[in-house]
Parts: C-alpha cells; sequence; structure tokens
C-alpha cells in the first residue's frame, strides 16, 4: 500500500491592499523628493514645507509618514546606504577583479551618483540629522557593513602594494567617503567644460594617482 505524499505549495506573498500600495508609493515619493533637495541644498536648508510642496501633498499629510525633518533626512540616508551595499554586492561578483580596482569602482559609483543630483550631502558636525542618525540602526548598521568590506578591500591592496601602505587605513577609508560629497564635482560642473565622465576619470585620477608628475 502505498501512502499518499501530500505537495505543499510555497506560501503566498502577502497581498497588500490598495490603501497600503498607495502609502508606500506616497512615501517613495517623500523620500525620493528628500534625496533631492539634501543633495541640492543640503540638511540645514532643506524645510519640510519645501518637501511637501515637492511632492504635492499637505504638510499635516507628510507628518503621517514621517515624524520629523531629521526622520526624512534619516529615510533618505538609509536609502543611499542601501544602494551603496547593492553596490558592493554586484561588485562581489567579481573575485577575478583585483581590490584596488573595486576601490576605484567603488569611488567612481559614489562620483557618478553625486553628479546625478541623487547623493545627500552629509551633515554637519552640530547639525541634529549628525545626532539622530547615529540612533538609527538601519543607518548605523549599513554604514559598518560598507565600513568593513572597504576595510578589507583597503588592507587587501595595501598588502599587494596597490595602496601606500604607511597611510593608516581609515584615512584611506575617509578619504574614499569625501568623494561622495567632494565639492570639486560640482565646480568642475558648474563651468560646463567638461561631461560628467570627464570629471569622474579627473577626480578618480588626483584621487588614486595624487597630483605628482609621473
Amino acid at each position: 500500500m502505498t501512502s499518499a505524499v501530500l505537495k505543499t505549495s510555497p506560501e503566498a506573498p502577502l497581498k497588500r491592499s490598495f490603501r497600503q500600495q498607495m502609502h508606500l508609493a506616497r512615501e517613495d515619493a517623500i523620500v525620493s523628493a528628500v534625496n533631492r533637495l539634501l543633495a541640492e541644498k543640503g540638511f540645514d536648508a532643506m524645510t519640510v514645507d519645501e518637501v511637501a510642496a515637492e511632492v504635492g501633498i499637505a504638510k499635516a499629510s507628510l507628518y503621517k509618514h514621517f515624524s520629523s525633518k531629521e526622520d526624512l533626512a534619516a529615510a533618505a540616508m538609509v536609502r543611499v546606504m542601501d544602494r551603496a551595499r547593492a553596490f558592493l554586492d554586484s561588485l562581489e561578483g567579481h573575485s577575478d577583479r583585483k581590490p584596488i580596482d573595486q576601490l576605484r569602482a567603488v569611488a567612481r559609483w559614489t562620483m557618478e551618483v553625486q553628479l546625478a543630483g541623487e547623493m545627500p550631502s552629509l551633515p554637519s558636525e552640530n547639525s541634529s540629522l549628525r545626532a539622530s542618525l547615529t540612533t538609527n540602526k538601519a543607518y548605523v548598521d549599513g554604514l559598518m557593513d560598507v565600513s568593513e568590506r572597504l576595510g578589507g578591500w583597503i588592507t587587501q591592496a595595501q598588502a599587494d602594494g596597490s595602496l601606500n601602505s604607511a597611510l593608516p587605513a581609515i584615512a584611506v577609508l575617509y578619504t574614499l567617503f569625501a568623494r561622495a560629497c567632494d565639492p570639486v564635482l560640482g565646480f568642475l560642473k558648474s563651468s560646463g567644460r567638461h561631461s560628467n565622465a570627464e570629471i569622474v576619470d579627473m577626480v578618480l585620477s588626483t584621487c588614486f594617482d595624487g597630483l605628482k608628475s609621473r
């Protein structure tokens, strides 16, 4: 006698209601607007009124999604951090690349995102946003993950002679982070004399090759 085998299908994903979908879509639009304004003006100059106007909703409606200006900006910073982690995931799929090439790719990506107007400006030391970010678990976890992965490539590149081993790894890491908010990119772009690709190549060269004549 054979026993019947019950076949169970994988559990279907929960279907969101139309109201939930609209809520998420509006939240996405809000974070996108905040991202653009942070990239353009920075946290201190950005206002909640501007965000609401950009999305086309009342300020009261915006506060149903985010309770403060700091929460708005933190959500945008978390989104960029998630994008960075996804980009690092894609790089780690190329095990044939040298660590120095991986670091160059990261620096190129951050500059391209900034030139596209999609990179929020980092908050100043005394900004209320900086204090808020230090208690935001999603942001802190993302920052630690990105820092550890970049730190691994930096250490490997110093070991194989591609990077100056006399430099503290933390100094190299912060130099790479600085490319995400490098004002040189904006200055060169405003001159109108170079394409975005040319600007990225020039700044990459100064970052990795230095200014000394070869």
